[in-house]
């Protein structure tokens, strides 16, 4: 077991610090830094000031194989005069390194050529009242608890059958995060954050050939929490529906990519949507907007507010409110992703996406997954993606893949050693139906997308 930074084992709240008092600590930090930065000669100043707590626990075959304590802290200061910019950060909140952080960062600015574009948001367009999103959850979690629920997650998967062989693991993880933002058009802000874990991953084995299944759950409260030996159940349920697996024959067919799949070609057409790979021209979704990129059916919704949301948030990391909005509706490109910088440098606002999308939410179908199936009738089911082949100026992509091959609406065997392949804008034109299978468990929840045909490279 590898030695924790926090050696006591007694049981205790990791979260012990008043978040009251946290976050008025931090607010004097960031505006003696701004303070700073305005007598040092800079025109404009942002920084932001993060501390967060957490215990993470992983065991394996019973054993503690981790325990870590973390208790870590960070400040980040952008100073502009004029259009030159300049940034620097610490680990240190004491005054010396903030003074030296803030000089850094002048120097740099100082000595950087002056960017057109680049500075603060404009103090319009700043949240001056943040609501509550209830993104706080204190978990009064302590080793000898964390232990004993991590040993429950993996004995329930290594008991659930005789063909579970091994194990990788079972780990827990609690952390609470605080985070303030300051900037010199008056904005001040900033709010407490957790976010709970349990996560599994066994090993079965059949005829001599092994395959591995992974389950995870993950939520603001421990509450919300799938219950430990669900979690263990479910990981090797995964192991032993992979045990099996074949290659098929190269063809055209079907896609069904389950919702963990599925995921990630949202994620592919939100980088292409974001305002740094536009604005250097390095994007399929380039001067797209307007332009029906999918379906009519479907539509991609921004939901910042949601409560309790894992991508929740009442501003982004400028500042900036965020909206619910339609980045696609009725199939139609309806509005980039942007932070204030490339915003100007395309001529159009701030979505308030800097730090990326808050809770981006494919809207689901009328069909559960077994209807899906039964709608494809023939074809393949993604449920894990390797690799890193996609070209995101031109759209082509190309991935190995896993999962399951299907007759007649009904799984037949699993499937690896594979590799799909076309062009994301034809693959996002072909959808044919998404799933009411959600999977909520990020920042982007979708359900099942069927794509009407790929091509699949196996024998």
């Amino acid at each position: 077991m590898r030695s924790a930074k926090t050696p006591n084992e007694t049981r205790e709240n990791v979260h012990r610090p008043s978040e009251t008092d946290r976050l008025e600590e931090m607010a004097v930090r960031v505006t003696d830094v701004l303070d700073q930065a305005r007598v040092l000669g800079a025109s404009a100043c942002e920084a932001a000031v993060s501390a967060s707590l957490g215990l993470s626990v992983t065991v394996r075959q019973g054993q503690v194989d981790t325990l870590q304590r973390h208790a870590d802290r960070g400040l980040t200061v952008t100073v502009f005069f004029g259009h030159s910019k300049g940034s620097a950060s610490s680990g240190d909140w004491n005054p010396g390194a903030l003074d030296v952080t803030v000089r850094a960062a002048c120097d740099i600015a100082r000595k950087a050529a002056a960017d057109p574009f680049a500075g603060l948001p404009d103090a319009t367009e700043l949240e001056r009242a943040p609501r509550d999103l209830r993104l706080d959850h204190p978990w009064e979690l302590g080793p000898d608890e964390a232990i004993e629920r991590a040993r429950r997650c993996e004995q329930a998967a290594l008991e659930s059958h005789a063909e579970i062989a091994n194990s990788d693991g079972a780990t827990l993880t609690s952390q609470r995060g605080l985070r303030m933002l300051a900037n010199s058009h008056g904005f001040l802000a900033g709010y407490p954050a957790t976010r709970h874990s349990i996560a599994c991953t066994v090993i079965g084995e059949r005829g001599g050939a092994m395959q591995r299944g992974t389950w995870y759950s993950l939520a603001r409260s421990a509450e919300s929490l799938q219950a430990e030996e669900a979690v263990g159940r479910l990981a090797a349920e995964r192991a032993r529906e992979r045990l099996g697996a074949r290659r098929i024959d190269t063809r055209l067919a079907p896609v069904l990519f389950a919702p963990e799949a599925a995921r990630g070609l949202v994620s592919h057409f939100v980088a292409a949507a974001s305002g740094g790979n536009l604005y250097r021209r390095a994007s399929f979704l380039v001067d797209r907007l307007g332009e029906a990129i999918f379906p009519e059916f479907v539509r991609l919704a921004e939901e910042p507010h949601l409560p309790s949301g894992l991508g929740s948030a009442p501003f982004d990391a400028e500042g900036v409110i965020t909206r619910e909005r339609n980045i696609v509706a009725g199939g139609v490109l309806q509005s980039y992703v942007l932070n204030s910088y490339s915003a100007r440098k395309l001529g159009l606002d701030t979505t308030g996406n800097a730090g990326g999308v808050h809770n981006l939410s494919l809207e689901p179908g009328r069909l559960d997954y077994g209807s899906i199936l039964e709608q494809m009738n023939t074809g393949l089911v993604v449920t894990e993606l390797m690799g890193q082949g996609v070209n995101m100026t031109s759209g082509d992509y190309s991935r190995g893949a896993t999962g399951f091959w299907v007759e007649g609406g009904e799984v037949v065997h699993p499937v690896e050693e594979i590799t799909i392949a076309g062009n994301l804008l034809d693959m996002f034109r072909r959808i044919v139906a998404v799933g009411r299978d959600v999977d909520a468990r990020g920042n982007i929840r979708c359900g099942s997308i069927l794509i009407e045909s790929m091509a699949i490279a196996g024998r």
